[in-house]
């Protein structure tokens, strides 16, 4: 099964010799126009998820689906594998079912449009991208319902399906997708969005193409596949081990009392093959977490990490897939059995980059191994009716600190995504009944290290409207690592003030809770883990964290740095201090992960004021 392209035009397609020059031209157009089609996208969407924070991904591919410029990765080739049917020019392609389209999306929300691109009858190339869409229907207000046990509970499925044939739009299909889902205005703007965006991109293709021809165009496609292909083929030979190294995390929860969930994998190279075995990963959970994670996916973000450790300057592409070797065992969390709940899929997906940062860089902890970071998109829902009986539904996502690394301190306040950016609080104010108090980095929240981890984030939202709430967020049972003596980053956490003055401290993943005007919620993102032995960090560099209220005085302690209450550093009191505290701490381990799991649970509800999860039960099989 696979889908056949229609052409009017077969004339043969000729690889040719192409200077320099012009592959650097047509590089250049193409990374243009992908930027553009963020342009587009952002110009005429209307939800803040998409509009302003960015939630979404462009690419372009060749004609076999590889792509040549992007940010995600291609998930071409995963749909071309399993759509069966003809495409023709003026054809737009939609859907969003992961257990359709060979995992090429990962869950509901995010709606993927394919452009096929012709010029003169001849396919030569593809325009793609997706946005997570503010809703899709299904149990709870934005789609993501964390007490899902099938796909079926977290909205419509589209299936791989022509949204426009020939280039007419399918106005019924359309209208029938639309009437599933809550916020249906929003849908059809950021949809169309996507749909001129990739376009936009189809357009700057064929013109490419009709500037330099198509066979220039094509052979410059795979000239810069090339390019990726030795790149990662230098970059595997010299960093991958033969030897196995292997690495476990976790997953603190699943919103439904059990936890924590194990993802393991192993790492090797034979010859100039890297190989990843998931093996040892958990059984799939009953629940929403589960990650469909497609081979090629897996790929992508190995390739992006190192490409981004390595040698930032190379063109990040496609190019290097058939380097990579990735094995995920069959119902396993990685790759459930349909029709397994996905929506909550986001918390697995950022542990991947924790565990990637550790396997890549044990050999070399010194130039690449960084600290567990901000890896995860929390999520903020809000819904309900407005003072005028207008309906409104917010969907958020949460923003945290980066890890420390060897090149030094992680960033505060940053997204696992390097695209995302913030909504602005006006924005927000002006669009929904809230009102933001705070919005600041929580000071000592970073790991402490000769790099210090970046702070997260609190926000502190004064609802002002009767509605409801939902949570999804992670590491507040275990903690984000420090490494080469580096301390744990500040776990997150969740708070509720009624106006009534009382508290309530919330499960990082929930919903349906009940929320009056005047009620505040204090989000608490969590902090990166430290790199590096804190009491070798330059104690003036302690000073100016104090300054900027990124360390407390107090938590100046933490690197044996002692200071006066007129902010000055007391030399000799810190050398002493900075004496007693590494006789007290020992031997560096090169991993700090704040206690094992069993003594997480156990110090669970003193340090949390939350009851530690059950181990998780799993249907037809045992926990691996």
């Amino acid at each position: 099964m696979a889908a056949k392209i229609i052409q009017t035009n077969d004339a043969q397609i000729n690889t040719v010799e192409v200077d320099g020059v012009t592959v650097d031209i047509i590089e250049n157009a193409l990374r243009n126009a992908r930027e553009e089609m963020d342009a587009v996208l952002f110009r005429t969407a209307m939800s803040p998820g998409i509009r302003e924070q960015g939630d979404c991904f462009p690419m372009i591919a060749n004609r076999e689906g590889k792509m040549v410029v992007g940010q995600f990765g291609s998930f071409i080739g995963p749909f071309l594998e399993a759509y069966d049917a003809e495409i023709e020019e003026g054809d737009i392609i939609l859907t969003n079912d992961p257990y359709l389209c060979n995992a090429a999306v990962s869950h509901l929300p995010d709606w993927v449009v394919l452009v096929p691109v012709f010029k003169d009858g001849r396919h030569i190339a593809w325009s793609a991208m997706f946005g997570h869409m503010s809703d899709n229907g299904g149990m709870v207000p934005g789609s993501i319902p964390i007490q899902a046990t099938t796909i079926y509970q977290e909205g419509i499925r589209i299936p791989p399906t022509k949204l426009y044939k020939r280039g007419v739009l399918q106005t019924d299909l359309l209208e029938l997708i639309l009437h599933n889902v809550r916020t249906p205005q929003w849908n059809r703007f950021d949809l169309n969005a996507l749909v001129a965006a990739c376009n936009t991109a189809a357009k700057r293709c064929v013109e490419l193409a009709e500037r330099f021809g198509d066979d220039v165009l094509m052979s410059t496609m795979d000239i810069m596949l090339d390019r990726n292909y030795r790149a990662m083929k230098h970059i595997i030979e010299m960093f991958i081990p033969e030897e196995p190294r292997e690495f476990e995390d976790y997953l603190c929860d699943d919103g439904m009392g059990m936890g924590p969930y194990k993802i393991k994998c192993r790492m090797w190279r034979e010859g100039s093959t890297a190989i990843f075995d998931f093996d040892g990963t958990d059984p799939q959970a009953q629940s929403s977490v589960n990650f469909y994670l497609n081979e090629d996916m897996f790929k992508m973000f190995f390739g992006s990490f190192t490409i981004n450790v390595v040698d930032p300057q190379i063109v990040f592409n496609d190019g290097f897939y058939e380097l990579v070797d990735v094995r995920i065992p069959q119902g396993t969390l990685l790759k459930p059995n349909f029709p397994a709940a996905l929506s909550g899929r986001t918390h697995a997906l950022g542990r991947i980059f924790d565990l990637l940062g550790a396997l890549l860089g044990m050999g070399a902890p010194e130039q690449m191994l960084n600290a567990a970071g901000f890896s995860d998109s929390p999520h903020l829902f809000y819904s309900g009716y407005d003072n005028n009986g207008e309906w409104f539904q917010l969907f958020q996502i949460g923003f945290g600190g980066i890890p420390g690394r060897p090149v030094g301190d992680g960033p505060d306040g940053h997204s696992l995504w390097p695209g995302f950016t913030n909504v602005p609080n006006e924005f927000i104010e002006s669009y929904f009944p809230l009102r933001i108090e705070r919005y600041e980095t929580i000071c000592d929240s970073g790991g402490a290290g000769l790099h210090r981890g970046g702070n997260g984030l609190s926000v502190a939202y004064r609802f002002l409207a009767d509605g409801e709430i939902g949570i999804h967020d992670e590491r507040w049972l275990t903690y984000p690592w420090g490494v080469l003596g580096g301390e744990t980053g500040l776990r997150s956490t969740k708070r509720l003030v009624r106006t009534d003055g009382s508290e309530q401290w919330l499960p990082a993943k929930i919903e349906g809770v009940k929320v009056r005007a005047g009620d505040i919620l204090y989000f608490n993102t969590w902090g990166g883990g430290g790199w590096g032995d804190p009491y070798e960090r330059d104690p003036e560099l302690v000073r100016q964290d104090v300054e900027r209220r990124l360390v407390s005085h107090e938590g100046a302690r933490r690197y044996g740095v002692v200071m006066g209450d007129d902010g000055t550093i007391d030399a000799s009191a810190t050398d002493a201090l900075r004496a007693e505290l590494r006789a007290e701490r020992g031997d560096i381990e090169l991993f700090n992960r704040g206690g094992t799991i069993e003594e997480l649970k156990a110090r669970c509800l003193e340090e949390t004021h939350l009851p530690p999860p059950e181990s998780p039960s799993f249907i037809g099989s045992s926990p691996a």
